[in-house]
């Protein structure tokens, strides 16, 4: 039986830059305790917030972004081992700042993992890269799209850019999620935006939650993250019991912070039973009208 409540915290993670793995591992146990100690069960970190760790390697490595898709695999086991701890320690979900992970020999793709205080570890991987990561990155687009049963309830995720193209949520919530997790690292608040109104729309269309996770600061040490502008949010449809814009909780724009909200699952599922719209039970409605392409005209 899972809660019909769920305290959340999405995190406007600051970069920053180490001298040893000790205060990478330091800063990460602050954020998520601090997280705990306000009462939150799922805390959520951006993407490509582990990259980070980079400033752990050579300099030779931090000036080329393609040099650290195969360095940063060296940290994995021991960021694995640190986020599960935490995880146990604190009795909560994260989704870890996601990390690009070899899924096949030099073949990369940027993964987000949702670690539990059971000690599971499940993952999702982008699957639509952006022109930096297909480009100059060398980023490779991942396969499969989950839904991730727990105590609190099904939960998916879109990484950044994956927000944008409807098809991918809702076959999410075709298979049951009741919140959407959008962990993002963009670079100008054009991107910012894209993200959170993409983040807005599926949470309108499919009648769910989504919580919105920025990277913010700089790191001129490395191309790949070196500016990052966002706000941390919480959205939800518009309708009865809801805010009528959407918008739960709000951050403020680039300020480091956590941002804690409060999600009512009886309040989404409510809406999807008996709301003023029915956009859930609809979306399959509107996509069988352009299907067969009746109704499209030339003028």
């Amino acid at each position: 039986m899972t809660p019909d409540v769920i305290r959340v915290a999405s995190a406007q993670y600051p970069v920053g830059y180490f001298a040893h793995w000790d205060d990478f591992e330091a800063k990460l146990s602050t954020w998520v305790q601090d997280a705990a100690r306000a009462d939150a069960q799922l805390l959520v970190f951006p993407e490509y917030a582990s990259l980070e760790l980079v400033s752990l390697c050579s300099e030779a490595v931090q000036r080329d972004v393609r040099a650290q898709l195969p360095a940063m695999q060296a940290f994995l086991p021991a960021l694995h081992a640190l986020h599960e701890r935490l995880a146990r320690d604190t009795g909560t979900y994260i989704l870890g700042g996601s990390v690009p992970v070899e899924a096949a020999s030099d073949v990369f793709v940027n993964r987000a993992h949702l670690y539990g205080p059971d000690g599971t570890r499940a993952w999702q991987d982008k699957l639509v890269m952006t022109r930096f990561e297909d480009d100059q990155w060398g980023v490779n687009p991942g396969h499969g799209l989950s839904v991730f049963d727990t105590a609190l309830g099904r939960l998916g995720v879109n990484i950044c850019y994956d927000s944008e193209f409807p098809h991918l949520a809702r076959a999410q919530a075709e298979a049951g999620m009741e919140v959407l997790l959008v962990p993002s690292c963009t670079e100008s608040a054009w991107g910012y935006h894209r993200v959170r109104t993409g983040s807005l729309a599926r949470a309108l269309e499919n009648q769910v939650y989504a919580v919105h996770a920025p990277l913010v600061g700089e790191a001129p040490w490395t191309e790949a993250i070196d500016k990052n502008s966002g706000a941390a949010g919480v959205y939800t449809p518009s309708d009865n019991g809801l805010p009528a814009d959407g918008l739960l909780a709000l951050g403020r724009m680039n300020e480091p912070a956590w941002l804690h909200a409060t999600l009512d699952l009886a309040l989404t599922r409510a809406v999807r039973a008996d709301g003023h719209v029915l956009n859930a039970r609809d979306y399959p409605k509107a996509a069988a009208r352009t299907a067969d392409g009746a109704g499209l005209w030339r003028v």
